[in-house]
C-alpha cells in the first residue's frame, strides 16, 4: 500500500466502481449508498453503536473540554469546548489487510 501518495475515493468514484463491478445502474447504487449513509448518520445521532463484523465499529464519544495553545502566542490559553465526535475502530480483518505490507 502506498501511503505517501494520497488518493481519494469519492462517493462518485465508489458508485461508479461498484456499478461497473456488479453490473448495476449507477443511479441504483447511488440510492443504496445514500440510504446507507443516511441510516448510519441517524443511528449515530441517536447514540447507537454501529458494528460491522470484520470491517469495524462506529460509535459516538464525548471529547472533554481542554486547553489548547496558539503556537504564535503560547501564553494565551484557548479553551476547546466539550464536543461529541464519531470514533471508528477497525475490525480484525481490516486491520490485517491494512497492516500487511505490499510490494511496490
Amino acid at each position: 500500500m502506498n501511503v505517501d501518495k494520497k488518493n481519494t475515493m469519492t462517493k462518485k468514484k465508489l458508485i461508479n466502481s461498484i456499478a461497473q463491478e456488479k453490473g448495476i445502474h449507477p443511479s441504483d447504487v447511488r440510492h443504496v449508498i445514500q440510504a446507507f449513509l443516511d441510516k448510519m448518520t441517524d443511528s449515530l445521532s441517536q447514540g447507537e453503536r454501529l458494528e460491522f463484523r470484520d470491517f469495524g465499529v462506529f460509535e459516538v464519544v464525548r471529547r472533554k473540554q481542554k486547553i489548547g495553545r496558539n503556537p504564535k502566542n503560547a501564553s494565551v490559553p484557548i479553551i476547546i469546548p466539550e464536543r461529541f465526535a464519531v470514533k471508528f475502530t477497525p475490525g480484525k480483518k481490516m486491520r490485517n489487510v491494512i497492516e500487511t505490507p505490499l510490494e511496490d
